[in-house]
């Protein structure tokens, strides 16, 4: 929403560009004036754009206007996906089937449109096997190439070797 100001802020200035309620442009008039005439309007004087040379007024009902205002942000934001970040957690002695209910899963996710993060866990010693957290993260991505793309590759980090996958565009 733009930022409006009330008459208070216009009566600053000597004078104005004004449109009137119906949005034609009645011209360049004191401010005093444009302000009389809201009032006979029953309606508010409202700054537009205070930087141009005159600021530009308007005659409108200001409570209405940010009313609606926040009824079309509101409609806009309904109309937005929100992408989850899911995680799926394998250990490195994990075995082929149950990588493939793992990658099932997953698939699921990526067709909702969520995104997944994969975590190879080390325990102990096993942080120097990296080599086996890769062959199974490209085991896991291989079931699942035809819905999902890499959105950061494998990457090691402290105990664990993490990999982003995102949902293909259609």
């Amino acid at each position: 929403m733009s930022k409006n100001f009330t008459c208070n802020e216009a009566i600053k200035v000597k004078e104005v560009r004004l449109i009137d309620s119906e949005g034609n442009q009645i011209g360049i008039i004191p401010t005093r004036e444009a302000q009389n005439m809201a009032d006979e309007a029953e309606l508010d004087l409202v700054m537009i754009s205070p930087n141009a040379n005159p600021p530009v007024c308007k005659i409108m009902d200001l409570g209405k206007y940010i009313y609606e205002q926040t009824k079309k942000e509101k409609e806009a934001k309904k109309k937005q996906k929100v992408v989850d970040v899911k995680e799926i957690r394998f250990g490195l002695s994990i075995e082929e089937n149950d990588i493939a209910i793992k990658a099932k899963k997953a698939r699921k996710f990526l067709q909702d449109g969520d995104k997944v993060k994969v975590t190879v866990r080390f325990k102990g010693r096993e942080v120097q096997l990296s080599h086996m957290a890769n062959k199974i993260l490209d085991n896991f991505v291989s079931k699942l190439e035809d819905v999902c793309v890499i959105e950061k590759p494998a990457k090691h980090e402290g105990k664990n070797m993490i990999m982003v996958l995102a949902p293909k565009k259609a």
